[in-house]
């Protein structure tokens, strides 16, 4: 406690008297100070025992004392305390009831106690209570710290909130909480993200103070320019100088805990990117004995394999596969341009999968099971809360986004995931049906809802939704293929899942495309892609060229022909003609197209033609 009027009069050595002011003993001084200004306050910060012998004054006169008075508790004064023995043998009636009449306690100083015993006395006590307050905060960070490296986050909010006789919260990025302590606080905690979001946008460093059922202190939390965290402490009223300490201490080692080691850090970054790539080799054994502790829970159950792409890279590979199509449409004028067009280049990626699409740079891997669960343990693959919060990157591009909101939601959920970017691509591995894939979802949702809204006249420029709180429209676009759920040893197939989902989302303007879609839907959407019409346009084109010469009808009659499965008098019903007229023209077919009909690749290939065709509405 600082030192107090109270503590002054019980000093033994200082035998000062109380005159006036009995009741407000227990105020706080700040200092102790003298002055024989008739008017001190100019000159005064409040909490002050002033310490006077009216050598300026006129005592005596109560009209003038009632002003003086006024003017220190105006001020702020702690107290006065009144020389006797130097100008006046006692302390002026008129100065004692002014005092009384003001509340302003009053002291009377024998003339042996000089005022610097006084002042001596203050600063001693000042000083002894800022060396316990030091000492109290170490003592607090030497537990913080402990609970930190036991406990990790949990551990160190339950001693914080201990340390202040409140509350402590810690927030991701996104403004959701990931802990708190103790239980009882989560509610309050909850209701306070649109603070924290709010103080996320603030440059870092950044503190708020919040009122309400508690006074809450906010504090961004990260090195960077934007904050990756956030910490709120709740107290009944301002903290002390220890108290102070304890914030500051939980402070560093929340964000040291978040900005770990870049060598760590690194080390999870190889370890994440050699489990991928020997699963995708179909190295299963290999992959759970390097996993361990940090991904072996999330190769236990069936995963969802997620690819995402950034737009210049989707992009690209649209021109090139586009190219690639129409390229091959004319020069084979068959099978291979609808190889080339649709599925040549997810192919091409695809073999390279095992050893070339995962590079340690950039990864984003989990630490185990080991490291704690839940609130302050990590997110089921183990990592600490404070790791998924480094993860986070608010500046981020799309990619970078997508990152935070799966890791937030997997830390949150205590899923375990694994999240290898590489270059303008992201590998991800979660859990089939965990909170990660739904946030993976509920982002591209988001996406696609604020592209939508950017697309109209005077609409604006983002859109907050779920774990995408706000996700800003540019020139840059995100496409995401999502694999059907499998197991370690299919690995491989769901990476190839996820790619052709990939190329699916691309050529449609989606932004995320689920594999199961493909599967249960219909081929002919697919066919609605300019490299298959390339193709139809390509193998269909000299049957055209003929029927425009007015010498028959082939690609009627070869399209009713093939929709009879080859029934020649069904087709030729169809038609309106004889059935030997139509076998005369599916000969002239067979000569023009240099294809037998009775190869089933010939007549898949010219049957897709013919639906790829009707659906441009050609």
């Amino acid at each position: 406690m600082p030192p107090t009027l109270a503590s002054l009069v019980h000093h033994s050595a200082l035998k000062l008297t109380v005159r006036a002011g009995e009741d407000r003993l227990d105020v706080p001084v700040r200092w102790a100070h003298a002055s024989e200004l008739a008017d001190p306050v100019p000159y005064m910060e409040g909490g002050e025992l002033l310490l006077i012998t009216a050598l300026k004054l006129d005592a005596e006169d109560p009209e003038a004392m009632r002003r003086y008075v006024r003017r220190l508790v105006g001020a702020g004064v702690a107290g006065l305390g009144f020389a006797v023995g130097v100008h006046y043998e006692d302390i002026p009636e008129a100065l004692v009831d002014a005092a009384r009449g003001e509340g302003l306690p009053l002291l009377e100083v024998p003339r042996r106690t000089p005022f610097l015993a006084i002042s001596k006395a203050v600063s001693a006590a000042i000083s002894a209570e800022q060396y316990r307050a030091v000492t109290a905060g170490f003592a607090a960070q030497r537990e913080l710290t402990k609970q930190a490296l036991t406990d990790g986050p949990e551990g160190l909010l339950a001693a914080l909130a201990s340390q202040v006789d409140g509350w402590a919260a810690l927030y991701d990025a996104s403004g959701a909480v990931v802990a708190v302590a103790p239980e009882w606080a989560e509610r309050r905690a909850g209701r306070l993200t649109a603070d924290v979001e709010r103080l996320r946008d603030r440059p870092a460093p950044a503190s708020a103070v919040v009122g309400g059922e508690d006074r809450v202190e906010l504090h961004s939390l990260g090195t960077g320019r934007r904050a990756r965290a956030a910490l709120a402490v709740g107290t009944a009223g301002a903290p002390g100088t220890a108290e102070r300490y304890a914030v500051h201490s939980a402070i560093a080692l929340l964000t040291l805990t978040t900005e770990r080691s870049r060598s760590l850090h690194a080390a999870e970054q190889r370890i994440a990117a050699a489990v991928l790539r020997m699963l995708l080799a179909g190295e299963c054994d290999h992959a759970r004995a390097v996993a361990g502790d940090l991904y072996g829970e999330l190769l236990d159950a069936p995963f969802r394999l997620v690819l995402a792409e950034a737009a210049s890279a989707s992009a690209a590979r649209a021109r090139m596969e586009g190219a690639a199509a129409a390229t091959g449409a004319a020069a084979a004028g068959g099978a291979d341009a609808v190889d080339g067009g649709v599925s040549a280049a997810g192919a091409a990626q695809s073999s390279g999968a095992a050893t070339a699409v995962v590079s340690a740079a950039g990864a984003r891997p989990r630490s185990g099971p080991g490291a704690g669960r839940g609130v302050g343990g990590g997110d089921g693959g183990g990592r600490s809360t404070a790791a998924v919060l480094a993860a986070a990157d608010p500046d981020g591009d799309l990619l970078g986004q997508l990152v935070e909101v799966v890791e937030a939601a997997a830390a949150r959920a205590g899923e375990a995931v694994l999240v290898v970017p590489d270059g303008e691509r992201l590998v991800v591995l979660a859990v089939d049906g965990g909170a990660a894939v739904a946030a993976c979802g509920e982002f591209a949702v988001a996406l696609e809802a604020s592209r939508a809204a950017g697309r109209e006249p005077g609409a604006g420029g983002s859109v907050s939704s779920g774990v995408a709180a706000s996700i800003t429209v540019e020139e840059e676009e995100l496409v995401v293929g999502l694999s059907a759920p499998a197991g370690p040893i299919a690995a491989g197939a769901a990476y190839k899942q996820a790619e052709q989902a990939l190329s699916v989302a691309r050529r449609r303007g989606r932004c995320l495309v689920e594999h199961e879609e493909l599967a249960a839907g219909s081929v002919l959407p697919l066919l609605a892609d300019d490299a298959v019409r390339a193709f139809a346009d390509s193998i269909l084109r000299p049957l055209r060229e003929h029927d425009a010469t007015g010498r028959g009808d082939l690609v009627a009659s070869l399209g009713a022909w093939l929709s009879r499965h080859g029934q020649w008098d069904a087709a030729a019903a169809d038609l309106g003609v004889h059935r030997h007229t139509l076998r005369y023209r599916m000969r002239r077919v067979e000569e023009i197209l240099g294809r037998s009909l009775d190869d089933p690749d010939a007549r898949m290939e010219l049957w897709l033609a013919l639906k790829a065709t009707a659906a441009a509405g050609e």
